[in-house]
């Protein structure tokens, strides 16, 4: 789908033309990755289609950060951080087709608020964490339910391609980082509605304790967790992920099981 250039706040985005800074005139060019410093080439694009808005070496994500979400699942609520990856080959640009896997039989959405990363973070503090954000944006954490319970660990359930939706764009005006509000609609009904302000682990925590772990390149992904609400996805259902302050996410579930 081509969209036109509408007002709003500064953002960047991945478009088919490359990396480019959105305006109320187009899409304005650059000559690299906007974490990376990349400049305006002085082209504007008046018309584009949306591609994914990030090329992060890891996708860094932490479960059952929300209390609620937890206790939905079944889960017990976790006394530090857990973290799993999703590989960069899962990334799905928004209006893109959610595949359904063979393998499995539940396909779920969970609405987040993602962060990219601007800053290298290597053993940083909560203090520091906000200075090596670049923006945020949002994302699906697209899970295989019945894969995930049968596996020791996350990776099959969560790893699929197209099971990281993410855009449709990245917000560089970052609002307090425990007032971010998410909702997530399907076929238009409301499903998941929460906030930051609710989280187990808040965000500059939760950067910090990964960049002790691993160190954080620009261009890093990280989803910071789902609020209750998650459920699955049915042929040709339309999920929304709206983060407010940034824009919505929109994606279709694929019509039929693919192997």
């Amino acid at each position: 789908m081509r969209l036109r250039a509408k007002r709003g706040p500064m953002r960047y985005a991945g478009i088919d033309e490359g990396w480019a800074r959105l305006s109320d005139d187009g899409a304005h060019l650059l000559d690299g990755a906007p974490w990376l410093g990349g400049r305006e080439t002085g082209a504007v694009v008046e018309t584009y289609r949306l591609g994914v808005p990030v090329a992060p070496s890891k996708i860094i994500c932490v479960g059952r950060n929300y209390r609620a979400h937890a206790e939905e699942l079944g889960n017990a609520v976790p006394d530090r951080p857990l973290l799993f990856l999703k590989p960069p080959s899962a990334l799905l640009p928004t209006e893109g087709l959610i595949v359904h896997p063979e393998e499995s039989q539940r396909v779920d959405f969970e609405g987040e608020v993602a962060l990219v990363v601007g800053k290298r973070a290597r053993q940083i503090t909560a203090e520091e964490a906000p200075q090596h954000l670049f923006g945020i944006t949002c994302a699906n954490d697209v899970t295989a339910r019945d894969l995930q319970r049968a596996d020791s660990q996350f990776t099959r359930g969560k790893g699929f391609d197209s099971f990281c939706p993410c855009g449709p764009w990245i917000e560089t005006d970052l609002p307090p980082l425990n007032e971010i509000n998410l909702r997530t609609e399907v076929d238009g009904e409301l499903r998941q509605h929460g906030s930051t302000s609710a989280m187990i682990f808040g965000i500059a925590f939760l950067v910090a304790y990964i960049s002790k772990i691993m160190t954080l390149e620009p261009g890093d992904l990280i989803l910071t967790g789902t609020p209750e609400g998650v459920g699955p996805l049915g042929a040709g259902q339309v999920v929304d992920v709206t983060v407010e302050g940034v824009g919505t996410l929109r994606n279709t579930m694929s019509g039929s099981i693919v192997s």
